[in-house]
């Protein structure tokens, strides 16, 4: 008998098998996805320059100090000098909370843009074999259809699998902003989709954001679609474990102080994203966030909403045909989420996923999931549809 099986009871050890089984037969029959990594570390490159850099005689500012530091700093500048430092160190400046909207802005697009010659260049060379030329051809037309219009990109990393996250809405005016968290496969080349759009974070957003504009016209409202962290590749051993939720919350926390202070946020999490969400809800500013809504989720690695320590009302929905239902909601060595945040046990308010039909649904024109998380995101709980028999006004913030 091994030290586990000791400490274990018969029941969990069994729960654990059970668990473990899942994970691997999911990784081993297609659930695994492989996923482009490219080549070197540009961000890291352009944070070792910016290490060494000046501007005005004056040294550059630690890119992990505070928010409220990179604020003051760039506050200092002339227009000049920040516009200089913005086209001479995108990657840095369009990743740097605390800058201002408009400079980020304009650096991650600067960074697409020189992103997007690489790639094309790379598309075409002959020092790459036919399947890393199709990678670039790929990569290259994701970051043309990012560079289209006047797209407010907030986050760009073109490293691994690549990170970015977009704006919709006035963000710096905004008084209510929604923040989209996607689970796992999230990359450069999955951030957004032509069929099926809202299947993807952009997606996501876009649907969010069109039908508050719908229901509110005048309401002064933003959503973001935050791919901004690593998420796990398929669902294999990454995606049973809290390690990369742990990573990303840090992340997300970040985001908190690039949000307009006034505004009240709505975190709306797929999947392994709620997950995320419910490592970083405790370590959230207090009273910044109005709501948490989980959807598809495995768990938030917690036994209760209560123990996520947030003032923020827990939301939590999933599709009768979402294939989530029939992963094992429990954690045990550090495997598995926890309890299911649709359990009554939870203590979550379960609101309708009508017409959702699976698990990348819940976002799709005419779901009662859609018209419930617009309703959440307004604040207007009145009009948020239950599941059958729950409640959910009562108590409410």
């Amino acid at each position: 008998m091994t030290l586990l099986e000791a400490r274990l009871s018969p029941t969990s050890l069994r729960a654990l098998l059970a668990l473990t089984v899942v994970f691997v037969m999911l990784a081993i029959t297609g659930w695994t996805a492989v996923r482009p990594h490219g080549t070197g570390d540009p961000r890291a490159t352009a944070l070792s320059a910016w290490k060494r850099g000046t501007v005005g005689a004056r040294k550059l500012p630690d890119p992990h100090a505070a928010a409220s530091t990179i604020a003051r700093f760039f506050a200092s500048l002339t227009r000049g000098q920040r516009l200089h430092l913005t086209d001479r160190y995108p990657l840095v400046v369009g990743n740097l909370n605390g800058v201002p909207l408009t400079l980020r802005y304009r650096a991650n697009r600067t960074a697409l843009t020189q992103a997007h010659a690489a790639e094309a260049a790379r598309a075409h060379s002959d020092k790459l074999t036919p399947s890393g030329r199709h990678d670039a051809e790929r990569l290259s037309i994701r970051y043309a259809s990012l560079l289209a219009g006047h797209r407010q990109i907030l986050a760009f990393d073109p490293a691994g699998a690549g990170r970015a996250a977009e704006v919709f809405g006035d963000l710096a005016t905004a008084a209510r902003v929604s923040v989209i968290v996607p689970g796992v496969d999230t990359s450069t080349l999955t951030f957004e989709r032509s069929h099926k759009a809202y299947r993807s974070p952009v997606g996501m957003a876009k649907a969010l954001y069109g039908a508050e504009r719908a229901a509110e016209p005048a309401a002064r409202t933003a959503v973001i679609a935050w791919a901004d962290y690593t998420s796990p590749s398929g669902v294999g051993l990454d995606a049973s474990t809290g390690a990369l939720a742990e990573r990303g919350a840090t992340r997300l926390k970040g985001l908190f102080t690039a949000l307009p202070r006034h505004a009240e946020v709505s975190l709306f999490c797929h999947s392994y994203g709620s997950v995320l969400c419910g490592v970083a809800a405790p370590g959230l500013p207090r009273g910044r966030v109005s709501d948490i809504t989980v959807f598809g989720s495995p768990g938030m690695r917690a036994r209760h909403a209560s123990d996520l320590h947030t003032t923020a009302n827990v939301w939590a929905a999933r599709d009768g045909n979402d294939w989530i239902g029939d992963v094992p909601h429990l954690e045990i060595a550090g495997l598995g989420h926890g309890a299911d945040p649709v359990s009554r046990a939870f203590g979550a308010r379960v609101v309708s996923a009508a017409g959702a039909n699976g698990h990348p649904g819940y976002f799709a024109p005419g779901t009662t999931s859609l018209a419930n998380f617009v309703e959440i995101a307004l604040g207007n709980y009145g009009a948020v549809a239950c599941q059958e028999g729950d409640s959910c006004t009562e108590g409410l913030l």
